[in-house]
């Protein structure tokens, strides 16, 4: 009996020491979508191949993987960053769009938003317009791109929204919030914006972990459109196509789409 049990532990452990490891290093947004997907990538593959996961802010990733951290995935927010990364000679496949995002208001209880009033709103001066931080986070890039476009509608605007807005997350000294609750629900529970322009996929993770805040759309003329781009970086190991296949598969999709993800090509 112990001789069976000592030769299923080392068998275990032989097991385990044969899998080969995948570093994937993804944005923020893709926390829960892309763990989703490791895990079914995972269990497909019998435990072969062992998903280690980080996410961040896809800007101090990119900026972490060019001075050699063991990324071998990266799955980022935008394009720009894995063309950054191929441009220095860092990847190892051709950037795929595989997923889109867009913004959304998250908005505090007691304050009146519609798509419509949206604009105004956020105009007004005594109502605190919190983003994350552009180009640590791409989400505060695309809510700067959207202050831009604002200004088309009422002159003036890029000026005043650039000045007022509250840069809360993303940035490399940005506080993470407590465990357990998204950072955009802890930046409106504890009061630090009236109106927080983040990705509709973490408005409704966020209105998950606290019910009382309400989600507003962005009208078209103002929205912005946002491209993820997924690339292999060099010498990683041959699992790291076989994830970066996964997430473009059927299946890979699915789980992005039941997070709110729209479609990549």
């Amino acid at each position: 009996m112990r001789v069976a049990l000592v030769a299923s532990v080392l068998m275990i452990l032989t097991s385990t020491a044969r899998a080969e490891t995948v570093n994937l290093y993804a944005a923020g947004s893709l926390r829960a979508a892309l763990t989703d997907v490791a895990r079914a990538f995972e269990a497909e593959n019998g435990g072969k191949i062992r998903v280690e996961t980080t996410f961040g802010a896809s800007g101090l990733l990119r900026e972490r993987i060019e001075k050699g951290e063991p990324a071998h995935v990266f799955a980022s927010a935008n394009t720009g960053h894995p063309k950054r990364l191929s441009e220095k000679g860092l990847t190892s496949s051709a950037m795929r769009v595989f997923a889109r995002n867009e913004l959304c208001a998250l908005v505090r209880p007691g304050l009146e938003v519609t798509p419509e009033t949206l604009l105004d709103v956020m105009l007004r001066p005594d109502v605190r317009v919190g983003t994350s931080t552009p180009k640590a986070d791409p989400s505060g890039d695309y809510a700067f791109q959207l202050f831009a476009k604002a200004e088309a509608l009422k002159p003036g605007a890029k000026q005043k929204l650039e000045e007022k807005s509250l840069q809360l997350t993303g940035g490399p000294n940005s506080p993470k919030g407590p465990e357990g609750m998204t950072v955009y629900a802890w930046v409106m529970t504890t009061d630090q914006a009236d109106l927080f322009l983040t990705y509709c996929t973490n408005a409704v993770l966020a209105k998950k972990d606290a019910p009382e805040l309400s989600i507003v759309s962005i009208p078209d003329e103002i929205n912005v459109g946002a491209d993820y781009g997924l690339v292999v970086l060099k010498n990683a190991p041959p699992g790291a196509q076989a994830l970066t296949d996964y997430i473009l598969s059927e299946k890979g999709q699915k789980v992005l789409a039941d997070y709110g993800f729209g479609r990549g090509n």
